[in-house]
């Protein structure tokens, strides 16, 4: 995919001005977003993401197009997955309302620099490491094993790791809160609990990011789309926070739908290191004759786990509380 340096540029320059614009209109007026404001910033968010798709098709094809859509729905779904934790780290450090998009933009600014930070590691080891999609997938299957053996009820309360602990405990710190990060108290510079707060989420936000990016390196090796890919998944993922609080709650089989996503893309990623591989000591450094899977595959297999994921969710929950009312 020849990329030239403009539309790098450009990419990335309408990305920058779209969060810049979401950074000034949040610090002018904190508050808790109408569904009606939600629905049509989101509804931008994903119309932008299909027509993009549209254009890569036109313009390079219907494979590459395959890819962008599947790495697409595949950031998607983690970040939905990411929501979950975030929802918890809100509860536990009590954030009102009002101060809660400005937490998630900080957040989501986070990401979108450790991620960019990742992409460009992953796009380095790839054309240089051919090996290293044996790490990547078996860091998926790894990963996803996890996430079906805890599944979410490990998850009903935020724990602070020992970095945010140690910050917390080293750093003067107000309980007064604002959308500052920094403010000064009896002629100190503080901390603010947004700071402590924006703190948490990128430290969360590091963790998904080593899981998203082999996870979506799997479904296409072009930095361009991987990049694309994770900037619409994360522009519209502080409307997700607000519209989808109360669904999120009820998606009780997201954790195992992941699994099984991302332990296919792990299975993908080792017939494609097996089909590439130059290891000395496989196959005496030959290619192994294992098939590559279609991305056409590949995009429909993400379309049904996520949609029977939904589904299943939405309907035990329905369940559960039709037998909770006849109890």
């Amino acid at each position: 995919m020849n990329v030239a340096t403009w539309q790098w540029f450009l990419t990335i320059g309408i990305a920058a001005a779209v969060l810049l614009f979401d950074v000034v209109m949040i610090a002018r007026n904190p508050h808790r977003p109408s569904t009606k404001e939600l629905t049509i910033t989101l509804s931008f968010y994903v119309g932008a993401a299909i027509l993009f798709g549209v254009w890569v098709w036109l313009s390079h094809g219907s494979q590459l197009a395959g890819e962008f859509y599947a790495g697409w729905l595949t950031e998607y779904s983690l970040s939905v997955d990411n929501l979950f934790i975030f929802l918890l780290i809100m509860a536990k450090f009590a954030v009102p309302e009002k101060f809660q998009q400005t937490a998630l933009m900080w957040g989501i600014i986070i990401a979108i620099v450790l991620r960019g930070i990742f992409i460009a590691v992953g796009a380095a080891a790839i054309n240089n490491f051919s090996w290293v999609f044996y790490i990547f997938g078996a860091f998926l299957i790894y990963t996803a094993f996890k996430l079906a053996t805890e599944g979410e009820s490990d998850d009903e309360e935020y724990e602070e790791n020992r970095f945010m602990k140690w910050v917390e405990s080293t750093f003067p710190s107000t309980k007064e809160w604002s959308t500052k990060l920094l403010t000064k108290e009896n002629g100190k510079r503080v901390l603010t609990p947004l700071f402590i707060v924006v703190l948490a989420l990128g430290t969360t936000d590091l963790l998904f990011a080593l899981d998203s990016i082999p996870a979506i390196y799997g479904l296409t090796q072009e930095p361009y789309l991987v990049l694309t890919a994770n900037l619409f998944a994360l522009m519209g993922l502080r409307q997700l926070y607000f519209l989808l609080g109360g669904l999120l709650q009820k998606l009780v089989y997201l954790s195992l739908g992941l699994s099984v996503l991302l332990a296919f893309i792990g299975v993908k990623l080792i017939l494609h290191a097996l089909h590439e591989n130059e290891l000395p000591f496989l196959n005496g450094g030959e290619h192994f004759n294992v098939p590559d899977i279609p991305i056409a595959v590949s995009l429909g297999a993400i379309v049904v786990i996520l949609g029977i994921t939904t589904v299943a969710s939405l309907w035990k929950t329905r369940r559960d509380e039709k037998a909770e009312i006849n109890a």
